[in-house]
């Protein structure tokens, strides 16, 4: 079996190394080096290292549409399968014809539920029971092709950054156990009901903020969904901190949203919609992650202070 990987996040790299198991990669296809962090350093993707860490050759298009060297370099591969986790980019009618059998996605949700680019970080804050992975056959259309196969799993109190890790793993056994099962043609895919499909745009930096009129099991879903990025946050005075764990408390009050209620060694208690949340885990800038009772420890927080 010949296939062409095409990936870029860490999410990718169950998926590339079960595919090496069962398949000759002749080509990995990933989005260019992006300038990270304070230095502005041009940093690879994680598939681009894991690819050259296993000795693949990697290509890195800016325009997968119009660049034609690429689309030869895809072509000239004579793929059964073309395999897409992750990838970043829509991939034009002309590549999706050029393997034997499909181009196939691992998506990270139940499909048509959460068609794009954060479908993860989306059944989290949407407050889903469940999620899965969805291996597909792809379409023109955003994750709109028909489904070979899904698997779930309960979504719980889970964090962004664990069930992220846990749908990426699935995907990986997903697409092992897939690929063969089409190349023999055991399994026929199907179609989407358009009419229950649901979108999950990007993640913007903003829906990071805290908006305490919210209800506790609101906020504790923002906290836990958006943990990998941007992380959950407010405005302490001038000061912008990070809330990474919390907690719903009993009781009601009739204090302003964000106005903090007390403290004690379980954390700080704040006045939100409908309820009370405690808040058990806090980051400054510059500073780690740390509980409310070790930051307690050499610094000060004002009770009756708001926080927005």
């Amino acid at each position: 079996m010949r296939t062409v990987f095409m990936g870029t996040p860490d999410f990718a790299l169950p998926t590339l190394e079960h595919l090496n198991r069962i398949s000759h990669i002749c080509l990995v296809v990933t989005k260019p080096d992006v300038r990270k962090n304070r230095g502005k350093k041009l940093l690879p993707s994680p598939v681009k290292m894991k690819a050259g860490e296993m000795g693949l050759d990697v290509v890195e298009p800016e325009n997968i549409r119009d660049d034609r060297e690429f689309i030869d370099a895809v072509r000239s591969c004579e793929p059964d399968f073309i395999v897409v986790t992750a990838y970043g980019k829509l991939l034009t009618r002309e590549i999706l014809q050029i393997p034997k059998y499909a181009c196939v996605n691992v998506h990270g949700s139940l499909l048509p539920k959460y068609r794009g680019a954060a479908p993860v970080q989306r059944a989290i804050l949407e407050g889903e029971k469940y999620t899965g992975v969805t291996i597909m056959k792809m379409a023109e259309g955003m994750d709109t092709g028909d489904m070979y196969i899904k698997e779930s799993t309960e979504v719980g109190d889970k964090k962004c950054s664990e069930l992220w890790e846990e749908l990426s793993l699935m995907g990986g056994r997903l697409i092992e156990r897939t690929l063969p099962l089409i190349q023999r043609g055991e399994l026929i895919a199907e179609p989407q009901d358009d009419k229950e499909a649901t979108y999950a745009p990007f993640i913007t930096k903003e829906e990071g903020r805290i908006d305490f009129s919210k209800t506790p099991g609101y906020i504790l879903r923002q906290i836990r969904g958006l943990d990998m990025w941007p992380g959950a946050y407010c405005n302490y005075g001038e000061t912008i901190m990070k809330v990474w764990d919390g907690q719903p408390v009993e009781g009601t009050t009739d204090r302003d949203p964000g106005t903090i209620l007390g403290l004690s060694d379980q954390g700080m208690d704040v006045a939100v919609g409908g309820g009370i949340l405690r808040i058990c885990e806090i980051q400054m800038p510059g500073k780690k992650p740390v509980s409310v009772k070790e930051y307690l420890k050499g610094n000060s927080i004002d009770i009756e202070m708001i926080l927005r």
